[in-house]
């Protein structure tokens, strides 16, 4: 099987600028953020969130999410080929996920469902 592209993610140290500027260039509205600082992007075709990136350390940034069945192998794949690790993995109760930098510079996610037991 192969791996799907089908999340994404703009991380903002201004999430309100962030709301204007996105909603008004394509009409996409925004739940409320979370605790931790995290909201969902509505109308936004594969699904998106929005991240104020002051509960991160900072920073802008816009990637994409590939959905993976083993996200720990994946990592280590990944880190064999020359990936750094961004954001750690994280383990929300729903998903994991972690952010990656590929050799080239350019940031992304991995992510892994968690089953429902």
């Amino acid at each position: 099987m192969s791996d799907n592209m089908n999340y994404f993610e703009i991380g903002t140290t201004n999430p309100e600028a962030a709301k204007a500027f996105y909603g008004d260039t394509f009409g996409w509205t925004f739940g409320s953020l979370e605790p931790g600082g995290y909201g969902m992007v509505d109308g936004a075709g594969n699904g998106g969130g929005l991240w104020d990136s002051n509960t991160v350390g900072g920073g802008s940034w816009a990637v994409f999410y590939v959905e993976v069945e083993n996200i720990e192998a994946k990592l280590e794949q990944a880190a064999a080929n020359g990936a750094e690790t961004v954001i750690p993995l994280v383990d929300n109760g729903t998903i994991k996920f972690a952010h990656l930098r590929d050799p080239l510079g350019n940031r992304f996610g991995v992510w892994q469902r968690k089953s429902q037991d």
